[in-house]
């Protein structure tokens, strides 16, 4: 669309009219605006020129300012050099001084090292030295000894190198006594308490019968969570109470590394919670072939005493099967061989379910014992392998549980069947003995019989 310049100048005037009409209040005409434009900038012009006064007045306050600022510079850069010179000659200087530190201590300086060394590798032994319960201070001396010797390249004097042979000396002479003394001990509940504790050399802690291992670094002695066998325990025990006689004791010459191991190893109660479910059915089934067996052992002694006492009578009594089978000859007096033969064999085979009571049981006991112990080494297996399957085979740990599990029942298991087995082996023989009488003394009675007839 395009406009005339008539048009644009007609909307132009128009525009100044009601800007005009509006703005009234400001300039009434245009002669009045073009004066106020002329006061602002004649105001402002005078604004510039203060300013410009200004800067000119505080050009020379910079210009001192520049000039104390540079000679600043240059003093810096002239102490800068001065330094760095006084520096290299320093080096120069210390240099030949070490050079003639050297040289004056000629076999000394091999002498200095090897007590350093030898300060540091006895600063590690009596960290952890159960002697260090009793005497505390040794190893922050030897400590201080060697980084001060390394860090400083400072002289040892002569009460320094005695007091490391004497500390080197008393740690023999100590190790060779069994002394007692009083410390702070922390019980494995948790609470600190003064007892007395026997030390016996760098081996072993004791208190109140319990063994204790000494902390190096924080400087505590502590009570062993989980003790040794009781056989220890009570060696233990009968030390803390001597009076100078001689005990039996056991000591861990390696300063306690055997002790935690042997304290970590399982008792039997933890072995057989290593077993599980089918460990503890095991356990229930192998209990109760026992206790039948028991009772077979005590019936078939009680019985075989009766039938030996029988055999050396002529009265017969119902109180044992030998007695029960004879008395049948008396009951069929006049009855022929043949019926007499029946009559004793019904006799006996009446008293042989008695005989053999429940030993098929434990027959059966002693066979699925170990088949139960193979289930539970099936099932720890297949937990171990779905631990496998989960977490990898980086932490042994994960796989102990089902590997225990496996091992335990097979144990188990074959510890209840093999007294079973023995069991039923010996409870069979008393048994078939028993019935072995009764069938000889029948055999006797038909032979009687048929020499009669």
């Amino acid at each position: 669309m395009k406009f005339s310049l008539k048009t644009i100048l007609a909307v132009v005037a128009v525009s100044a009219l009601s800007f005009t009409a509006t703005a009234n209040d400001r300039a009434l005409d245009l002669d009045a605006l073009l004066k106020q434009l002329e006061q602002g900038q004649f105001a402002q012009s005078q604004e510039n020129q203060a300013r410009e006064a200004e800067f000119v007045t505080k050009r020379s306050e910079q210009d001192r300012i520049l000039r104390q600022t540079r000679y600043t510079r240059d003093n810096a850069l002239t102490l800068s050099e001065t330094l760095e010179t006084q520096f290299e000659e320093n080096e120069f200087k210390l240099a030949d001084l070490n050079d003639a530190l050297n040289n004056r201590l000629g076999s000394l300086k091999e002498l200095f090292g090897v007590l350093q060394q030898v300060s540091g590798d006895t600063k590690n032994k009596f960290t952890n030295s159960m002697i260090s319960a009793q005497i505390s201070g040794r190893a922050e001396f030897l400590d201080q000894m060697a980084q001060s010797m390394g860090a400083s390249s400072k002289l040892a004097s002569i009460a320094e190198i005695e007091r490391v042979w004497f500390e080197m000396q008393r740690e023999m002479t100590e190790s060779g006594k069994v002394t007692k003394f009083e410390t702070a001990v922390i019980e494995a509940g948790g609470n600190k308490v003064v007892k007395e504790v026997v030390r016996v050399g760098p081996f072993a802690l004791v208190a109140d019968g319990k063994f204790l291992e000494y902390n190096g670094v924080t400087g505590n002695v502590a009570e062993l969570i989980r003790q040794p066998a009781d056989r220890f325990g009570s060696s233990a025990a009968e030390l803390q109470a001597s009076s100078g006689e001689l005990v039996k004791f056991g000591i861990d010459p390696t300063g306690g590394s055997i002790l935690g191991l042997l304290v970590q190893a399982p008792t039997l109660k933890e072995r057989v919670e290593q077993g599980g479910l089918v460990g503890y059915i095991i356990l229930a089934v192998g209990a109760l072939g026992l206790l039948l067996a028991l009772e077979r052992l005590v019936s078939l002694t009680l019985i075989r005493s009766k039938v030996n006492k029988q055999l050396k009578s002529e009265t017969f009594t119902d109180n044992n099967p030998l007695g029960r089978v004879m008395q049948v000859k008396d009951k069929y007096p006049d009855a022929d061989t043949e019926a007499m033969e029946l009559h004793l064999t019904e006799a006996i085979l009446t008293e042989v379910p008695k005989l053999g009571r429940n030993l098929t049981i434990i027959k059966i006991i002693s066979v699925v014992a170990p088949l139960m112990g193979l289930l539970g080494t099936v099932t720890g297996m297949i937990n171990t392998f779905q631990a496998i399957t989960l977490f990898g085979t980086g932490d042994p740990k994960l796989m102990a549980g089902g590997i225990s599990q496996a091992l335990v029942t097979t144990v188990l298991g074959l510890v209840v069947a093999i007294p079973m087995t023995l069991l039923y082996a010996v409870l069979n023989t008393r048994s078939k003995n028993i019935v072995f009488i009764l069938q000889e003394q029948a055999a006797g009675v038909i032979a009687e019989r048929a020499e009669r007839s």
